[in-house]
């Protein structure tokens, strides 16, 4: 009876010693190369829920692993007018836009997508007066 408590506990622990082999633990893709890192988008201007007047200019800067060429931006399902900063190696771009004119006494939602190594989308809220 013994012999196979020693058996079996044997063979529990290299069964348990080649599953952290094959990334089976929490920290599995921190070595990965396909390790996915989204576009970060801060310094939103106007602030989040401040009231703007219609066709009012907007900005933002986008993190350093963004392609600048994905950036799209829509407010409220309309695509805006948008133009991009210089992009320099590593660090942040910064981008501006102008709200359609013909959204008026509304909220809108300006959404931002992007690519770096895979997808990313962050907005904010802006309240648009007559």
């Amino acid at each position: 009876m013994k012999r196979y408590n020693g058996f079996t506990i044997a063979v529990l622990m290299l069964v348990a010693s080649q599953a952290g082999a094959y990334g089976v633990g929490d920290n599995s893709r921190s070595g990965s190369v396909n390790t996915c890192t989204k576009p970060r988008f801060t310094d939103f201007s106007p602030e989040d829920k401040a009231e703007v007047a219609p066709g009012s200019s907007f900005s933002f800067r986008a993190s350093g692993n963004t392609h600048p060429e994905t950036i799209k931006v829509t407010v409220k399902g309309v695509p805006a007018t948008i133009e991009i900063g210089p992009k320099t190696e590593g660090a942040s771009v910064s981008v501006h836009g102008t709200l359609p004119a013909e959204l008026k006494d509304t909220y809108a939602k300006i959404l931002i997508d992007a690519q770096s190594n895979c997808k990313g989308s962050s907005g904010w809220l802006v309240k648009i007066t007559q």
